[in-house]
């Protein structure tokens, strides 16, 4: 397994696909995530087509376990960032 691309690996692979500087590239990157996150934030969903879709959702209240002691405690509810997979990303991979 290789390394996860750094920010500025993606920012320079971008602007090489751009045709654009790397500036450019790099404001276009943080606008798409202040997009995604706002947006998911607030309640909605993000759909990147070849990508997959952003969205959050709610956790109900729940009893987990304490790993360490084996104690069951109360968890409130919660909400979690979840990524759906495009069909599209998914296959890629396997061809």
């Amino acid at each position: 397994m290789s390394k996860p691309m750094t920010k500025a690996q993606l920012v320079a692979a971008i602007a090489e696909e751009m045709d654009a500087d790397k500036k450019t590239a790099g404001a276009a990157l943080d606008a798409i995530t202040s997009l995604i996150t706002r947006e998911v934030a607030s309640g909605g969903a993000v759909t990147l087509p070849g990508v997959g879709k952003f969205y959050c959702r709610e956790r109900p209240e729940r009893m987990v376990r304490n790993p360490a002691t084996g104690e069951q405690i109360k968890k409130e509810a919660d909400k979690v960032v979840k990524i759906t997979v495009a069909k599209a990303l998914k296959d890629s991979v396997n061809d």
